[in-house]
């Protein structure tokens, strides 16, 4: 991504960007499906140069010719209709998370030119942070497809000591997963969780390929986390809305904890996260042990600011 927001930007057909894209991501889905698995005969055996798909064995599952589906992975996007998506969304079987992106990488390669784009403060209505503050029980958040916490209520901000220990803001849930020492003891399931964290990222980039804020975060996490640039390289998307997180917090020990995330409709790809814990467990004992820390722990737990979101004031959103 580097490079899409520079002085030559506005300047310059875009379409290469989502093209690099189409062609990179194609490709990696292509390479993780074996014709056994797509019910088609392995020609070639032993010679056979590639462990995944040919272009042509996608075009036959699909049911367009090979040279078509050749233009497309290389980029060329002009006018495919809603049946070629999805015979080869089929083709290559991707789940409901890849193909939005690869709409999206579409989309993106049928525009030419970047969008305007404004300075605009990425602001927490007041009316949902008081629905934050209301939920006493419960740890939420408000983020954005960033990974940028934008808002949390009080039990939110103590349970997420660890990252808003990081002087950045907003805290970052990526930078944290992978620059902070602390993240591989406080999610127990870590490779899980920066699976998760790229995965959203990318699908982020495919919605947005100028978003600044955006470039600047891959590209820090690139130079400085080897793991990243591995996992980002593998161009893998996924929507995680419901689960359950295990952490491990340094004031209450281990939570097991399910989580639900809501879309806002303020702004571009905030949503709400929420933690609970199944009644009468030790989850939710070691929650109200750690809602007590809080209150007796008002100061600490304040100093970190209810709302991330005024370093994100100079945020570019699309006019």
């Amino acid at each position: 991504m580097a490079g899409r927001n520079g002085p030559q930007a506005d300047n310059r057909d875009i379409r290469e960007d989502f093209r690099a894209e189409i062609r990179e991501f194609l490709g990696t889905r292509r390479g993780r499906i074996t014709p056994e698995q797509a019910g088609l005969p392995a020609y070639g055996g032993e010679r056979r140069r590639v462990t995944g798909l040919r272009r042509e064995e996608v075009a036959l599952l699909a049911g367009i010719s090979s040279e078509y589906y050749t233009r497309l992975e290389r980029g060329n996007a002009t006018g495919v209709s809603e049946s070629v998506i999805e015979g080869i969304a089929q083709a290559l079987q991707l789940d409901e998370a890849e193909r939005a992106h690869l709409l999206d990488l579409l989309r993106g390669a049928g525009t030419t030119r970047p969008p305007r784009r404004r300075r605009a403060q990425q602001r927490v209505r007041p009316t949902v942070q008081r629905v934050l503050d209301s939920m006493a029980g419960t740890p939420a958040f408000v983020l954005n497809g960033r990974g940028d916490i934008l808002a949390a209520n009080h039990l939110g901000r103590a349970l997420f000591a660890p990252v808003y220990a990081d002087p950045a803001r907003p805290p970052n849930n990526a930078r944290f997963v992978f620059l902070s020492p602390q993240a591989s003891e406080f999610f127990r399931h870590w490779d899980e969780v920066a699976g998760d964290a790229v995965a959203m990222l990318r699908a982020e980039a495919g919605r947005d390929l100028y978003d600044r804020r955006l470039s600047d975060l891959i590209g820090e996490l690139s130079t400085r986390s080897e793991e990243f640039r591995r996992r980002w390289a593998a161009h893998n998307v996924r929507m995680h809305t419901t689960g359950v997180k295990l952490l491990h917090h340094p004031v209450v020990g281990d939570l097991d904890l399910p989580f639900e995330t809501f879309p806002l409709g303020n702004g571009p790809s905030q949503f709400l996260l929420t933690y609970t814990a199944e009644p009468a467990s030790p989850t939710q004992d070691a929650l109200n042990l750690l809602a007590s820390w809080a209150a007796a722990n008002d100061a600490i737990v304040r100093s970190a600011p209810a709302n991330g979101a005024a370093p994100a004031d100079s945020a570019e959103t699309p006019d």
